[in-house]
């Protein structure tokens, strides 16, 4: 939740100043303010949207004229409401560069497309009786915009229109997951504004992000390669897979319904455990190293019969992305879905993950109806700003290849892995140093991905509580 000190006279003017105000996550007064664009900037002068965004402004302001712009990811992010998370990561480059944050169109306070239904428990309902298409038309029945200017290179637009209002002679670009497309878009269409790019968790412009499902196989498959390697994993859960696989199965022949603790209200409530419930729990927990570390303990107790562990996840997880779903379907249904090869069909078949996200992903465009971007939009981006990409190794849907992929024809680039990451690495290594000495620095030259080596690995759960073995006996005193 954003919370602003603006007037109303403020926000509907077109250019609303710079104001004091206070942002989730910080106890300090940063700078937020709006922008009134174009809904269609084919029509200037129809309906207007304002472009919110907050300035997390330099503890020593040494460049006045730059700014480093965080990009968040989705698609359907808020980046303001993921403030705390970028000033932690991005505090080294804070010290002389304000922060800038801008809620994407369709995202946050920019006119959000949002689809949730505040009716709907999200322990006790059923997705397996989910109708997309029905849902779908639903959500855009009740969006009062026109959903096919809510792609990214329109949203691209409203970023260098900040820029320009904001005074910025250069931008430095940090993007994140899907915030790494629209840093290539950036890095594409306004190159003369860019000093670096960071891109972490890289989606690289030539891959369909609905090719995501391979990505999370990799996923599983590195979860349980990594309990198998580790000794005490290994002794604890020694048939992991199989315990994944017979929850698995048991939920694909019918959906679990138990009663069980709100693990945030602690009330007894109904919980309907499916398939995509357990799944998707599982998915987004791989991209987190501490709910990571619960998933092996989580699906053994799932397999004796006990849900209270995944339902832990599920609740930690529902709501982990804050994702606006229309704004989503926006990107993906313009962008992604008409790349949907044979290919990625072919290795979609036997992954439940891969098929239903294009199945639902289909429904979905069906009633969308976005209009498809050019053949061009896909193209490699080429460029020699210097630009630095962060992969991690154990990501569960952005992988290493990605980021590989993504430096095709980039001359000015370096690609390092961290062993040991999973989504976001400067996050969770020393990927956020070597960012900042990009900035400082403008160069990659002296930059190396030795620190990345370091071993950040979290132990894995061995029961509820610790990642140490609980005797079964105890020595008599």
């Amino acid at each position: 939740m954003l919370s602003l000190s603006v007037t109303a006279e403020e926000t509907t003017s077109s250019h609303a100043p710079l104001s004091a105000c206070y942002v989730d996550g910080l106890s300090e007064q940063v700078q937020c303010g709006s922008l009134m664009v174009a809904e269609n900037p084919a029509i200037p002068d129809g309906k207007q949207i304002a472009i919110h965004y907050a300035v997390l402004p330099a503890i020593k302001p040494s460049f006045k004229k730059q700014a480093l712009l965080a990009i968040a990811g989705g698609p359907g992010q808020s980046a303001i409401e993921n403030a705390a998370g970028f000033n932690r990561v991005l505090a080294k480059v804070r010290q002389d560069r304000d922060i800038l944050l801008i809620d994407q169109r369709g995202t946050g306070q920019s006119s959000i497309l949002a689809c949730d239904d505040d009716n709907m428990s999200a322990l006790s309902f059923n997705d397996d009786d989910m109708d997309y298409v029905a849902d779908t038309q639903k959500c855009l029945d009740k969006i009062d915009a026109d959903v096919s200017q809510y792609g990214s290179l329109t949203a691209l637009k409203d970023f260098e229109a900040v820029r320009e209002h904001l005074n910025y002679d250069k931008f430095h670009l940090y993007g994140v997951s899907y915030g790494t497309r629209m840093a290539q878009l950036y890095m594409r269409e306004y190159p003369q504004a860019l000093a670096t790019v960071t891109l972490d968790g890289v989606v690289p412009m030539q891959q369909s992000v609905i090719a995501i499902g391979s990505a999370i196989d990799r996923g599983y498959a590195l979860l349980f390669k990594d309990c198998q390697k580790n000794s005490q994993c290994q002794q604890q859960f020694p048939t992991l897979e199989q315990d994944f696989q017979q929850v698995d199965n048991a939920l694909a022949e019918a959906a679990i319904v138990t009663q069980t603790r709100n693990p945030q209200t602690d009330e007894i409530a109904d919980f309907t455990l499916t398939r995509g419930k357990f799944n998707g729990a599982i998915r987004m927990a791989l991209y987190m190293p501490n709910i990571r570390a619960l998933i092996p303990h989580a699906i053994h107790q799932a397999s004796i019969g006990n849900y209270q562990p995944i339902l832990g996840i599920y609740t930690l997880t529902a709501d982990s992305t804050g994702i606006a779903m229309g704004m989503h379907a926006s990107v993906v249904c313009g962008e992604d879905i008409h790349r949907l090869t044979d290919d990625i069909r072919q290795r979609a078949k036997g992954s439940y993950m891969a098929t239903t996200m294009i199945e639902g992903l289909e429904a979905t465009c069906s009633v969308w109806n976005m209009p498809q971007v050019d053949s061009s939009f896909s193209d490699a981006i080429e460029s020699d700003i210097p630009t630095l990409l962060l992969s991690g190794e154990l990501d569960p849907a952005t992988p290493p290849s990605w980021g590989e992929m993504a430096t095709e024809k980039l001359s000015n680039a370096k690609h390092f892995i961290s062993k040991f990451a999973t989504h976001g690495v400067a996050y969770q290594s020393c990927g956020n140093e070597l960012m900042a000495d990009l900035v400082t620095s403008g160069s990659l030259d002296n930059i190396d991905g030795e620190c990345l080596e370091k071993d950040v690995s979290r132990s894995f759960y061995l029961n509820a509580n610790t990642v140490e073995v609980i005797p079964t006996t105890t020595e008599e005193e």
